[in-house]
């Protein structure tokens, strides 16, 4: 009889998880950084035989990456993808840095 109280919710849905988007960002952007910088010279025989990753314009991709996943994180609707990329670019930037210092102590012993 009460038509203009409203009735109270007997299911109440529960919010949907957010770790999906940024856990498939952060996945997706740091194999992708990995594929460029590393898939892709050890495809071509090394670092040696490619030229376009050298000197400055090797830090080109990672412009242009920051830049998208900035732009995706400020957006309301995939901020979420968007802080996924952003914690993909330091994944990337901490583990690169260990296997190059790795990779230089090896160098360094053999010498």
């Amino acid at each position: 009889m009460r038509e203009n109280n409203p009735r109270p919710q007997e299911e109440e849905e529960e919010p949907a998880s957010g770790l999906g988007p940024m856990a498939f960002g952060t996945l997706m952007g740091t194999t992708a950084l990995y594929a460029l910088y590393i898939g892709i010279p050890l495809v071509f025989g090394g670092p040696y035989n490619i030229s376009f990753l050298t000197g400055p314009v090797a830090f080109v991709p990672i412009a242009g990456y920051l830049a998208i996943a900035i732009l995706l994180a400020v957006w309301p609707p995939t901020s979420r993808w968007g802080a996924g990329l952003l914690i993909g670019l330091g994944i990337f930037t901490l583990l690169g840095g260990g296997l190059c210092v790795g990779y230089l102590a090896q160098m360094s012993s053999r010498i």
